[in-house]
């Protein structure tokens, strides 16, 4: 599993011109599922996601989870996070998840999620969408397997 983790001011998604989903204070976590991945792994990655400090308290320091800061959720799949760029100029994507795979990972990911935020967004899976965004600081941070 991989995750890109934006911290924004707002964000949202939209297909075809209609907005699917937008946050205001939160996250805006990008979400690509390998072949490998399981319910366990989600699990980790939904655990580490909820807990990280990366929200600045009263002093400035990146010292409060999104919890603490009564932030917003928003999930966007994204396959192309399992890009191989290592041979030619065309990326392979054969260790991404099978779609059936992803998007069922991507559904648990999302439902754990919301067990313990209040507002969380989703993108739509396997559709063509636009992610519009104000990373706030900027702050951006990637989680993937050696998690």
């Amino acid at each position: 599993m991989k995750l890109v983790i934006q911290r924004v001011s707002h964000a949202s998604v939209a297909i075809e011109g209609q907005t699917v989903g937008a946050i205001g204070k939160g996250l805006l976590v990008l979400i690509g599922v390998g072949q490998e991945d399981t319910r366990e792994t989600a699990d980790k990655y939904v655990r580490k996601l909820l807990n990280l400090r990366i929200f600045e308290d009263e002093a400035g320091k990146t010292n409060l989870s999104l919890r603490d800061v009564g932030g917003q959720l928003l999930l966007v799949s994204q396959f192309t996070l399992y890009a191989d760029c290592r041979k030619g100029n065309r990326p392979s994507f054969t260790q991404a998840g099978a779609p059936e795979h992803a998007k069922a990972l991507c559904e648990y990911f999302e439902e754990q999620c919301r067990r313990e935020v209040p507002s969380v967004q989703t993108g739509v899976f396997g559709a063509y969408m636009q992610v519009d965004l104000q990373n706030d600081g900027p702050f951006t941070i990637i989680l993937d397997e050696s998690l």
